[in-house]
């Protein structure tokens, strides 16, 4: 029963999922999680085109009173009837059982959002909507209820992964990710806006596939002008946002800044050792709490080193608009309101550039595994380096990195190299030399035997000469656009 007036990108299989659980004759409690900004409360609010039997938001740093005078606002507006201050939570969802319990329908669909919010110190929120949820609510058949919210740690802790009052009573979860490039581009062009592929990339290493911060784009302004007027002009709307979202996720978030800054310095990433020791942090739970929680909010990803095990796991940052941030404005003062446009030959956008672009890839996996016509062959993700090294027989080998390694179970291995250029790569022979030692320097470092596959990933492919012919496959920009079939 999809009502919906607005147009939804994507999300199809978010989609069906709701229409699929909507249409269920039982009671449903239905979380939706997810990066802050990354649409759940859109996706929510355009499915069943805010047509809700009762719906409500949490409000952010805001006392338990002034959240129970707000709920009490919002049930005395769907129920047109005055109702008393609740005053606790048992109270209000008392009121809000009264209130359902008066409909005459097949299906009841409710929706609170940011849940978080609500749950305030002291405020015994979650033990209120536990035993709402418990002693009423799941009893009744056809209840649609749809909880948000943008503290996934929060979410998952005391909701979903609850072991006590709620623990299995979310039956159903949905988890929302950023867009990907082929879904920023439908987002881009429901604007009316027309760029190329290279600018869509270039505003995705800028803002990842966050919808709300794609929906800010001017259509009147080329990608550069938009970029300076969201970061950089006086009054930016963007240029606080990054602290903002740090300070609603979690309690202490210098702790989690400082961690997200160190990580900005190293696109391969670093073990939790790396982290505490330059961050002067203690390596102890508290560390430990704080990488899950940033894994969990898709700031950071974790993989283990080829040939490590658990202990060489490392932690990279793979959000882009927070690696941005580190990059072009926590340590920039200017007021130059054509800064970014200014940048353009700078060596620190490049630099810049080329690891935007290598998480970019990171973030398409599918589509560069689809394009290896290994779509369906299960293979490990991770990144390699090594330090110089001398084998038995005394011969020496340079320490290189490898941005992108494919493990299959096709017994071959996969070496990506990542390079963003705005014109086809020419393949020199330093570099040909380059690309051949860093295969003598994984065989004889790891001592496998699978074949070795060297993969080039990069914007528009490979300029042909004799060199290029080495190259086994290349992945272009455009191949990060295609649908997963």
């Amino acid at each position: 029963m999809n009502t919906s007036k607005d147009i939804i990108i994507g999300r199809e299989k978010e989609q069906a999922l709701i229409q699929e659980y909507f249409d269920s004759p039982k009671a449903e409690l239905v979380a939706i999680y997810g990066r802050r900004r990354v649409g759940k409360t859109y996706l929510i609010k355009s499915f069943f085109n805010q047509q809700f039997d009762f719906y409500f938001t949490g409000a952010f740093e805001t006392p338990k009173a002034t959240q129970l005078r707000l709920f009490q606002t919002q049930l005395e507006r769907y129920s047109n009837q005055k109702r008393k201050k609740p005053q606790d939570w048992f109270e209000a969802f008392e009121q809000l059982r009264d209130y359902l319990s008066s409909l005459d329908k097949e299906r009841i669909v409710v929706f609170l959002d940011e849940l978080p919010w609500m749950d305030t110190p002291k405020s015994n929120f979650i033990q209120a909507f536990s035993y709402f949820w418990n002693s009423w609510a799941s009893t009744v058949h056809g209840m649609k209820f749809f909880v948000c919210g943008s503290a996934t740690t929060w979410m998952l802790s005391k909701l979903i992964g609850d072991k006590g009052g709620m623990h299995g009573r979310v039956n159903r979860q949905i988890y929302l990710r950023p867009f990907n490039l082929q879904e920023t581009e439908s987002f881009l062009h429901n604007k009316g806006i027309d760029w190329t592929r290279l600018q869509v990339a270039q505003t995705y290493m800028v803002m990842g596939g966050i919808p709300y911060y794609l929906d800010m784009i001017n259509p009147q302004y080329t990608a550069e002008e938009n970029i300076d007027h969201l970061f950089f002009e006086e009054g930016a709307i963007l240029r606080t946002e990054y602290n903002f979202i740090f300070r609603s996720l979690f309690k202490d978030s210098s702790i989690y800044q400082t961690v997200i800054e160190i990580l900005a310095t190293k696109s391969i990433g670093m073990t939790r050792e790396d982290i505490a020791q330059i961050g002067k942090l203690q390596n102890n739970g508290m560390l430990t709490e704080v990488l899950e929680n940033l894994c969990r909010c898709d700031f950071l990803r974790t993989y283990t080193a080829f040939g490590k095990k658990s202990r060489g796991q490392m932690f990279q940052l793979i959000d882009l608009f927070s690696l941005f941030h580190n990059r072009f404005i926590s340590h920039t003062n200017s007021q130059n309101e054509h800064f970014w446009h200014n940048m353009q030959d700078n060596p620190a956008r490049r630099t810049w550039e080329g690891y935007a672009f290598e998480q970019i890839c990171l973030h398409h996996i599918p589509q560069i595994k689809q394009k290896l016509r290994i779509g369906g062959t299960l293979s490990e993700i991770c990144s390699w380096q090594s330090k110089p090294f001398t084998n038995t027989d005394g011969i020496s080998f340079k320490g290189t990195q490898i941005d992108l390694l494919i493990d299959r179970r096709d017994q071959v291995i996969d070496l990506c190299e990542i390079k963003y250029s705005t014109k086809e790569y020419s393949v020199t022979n330093e570099y040909d030399e380059r690309l051949r030692a860093r295969k003598e320097t994984f065989r004889a470092v790891t001592n496998t035997r699978k074949t070795l596959h060297t993969v080039l990933i990069t914007t528009y492919g490979v300029a042909k000469n004799k060199y290029s012919a080495n190259i086994h496959d290349i992945v272009t920009l455009e191949d990060l656009f295609e649908v997963i079939r």
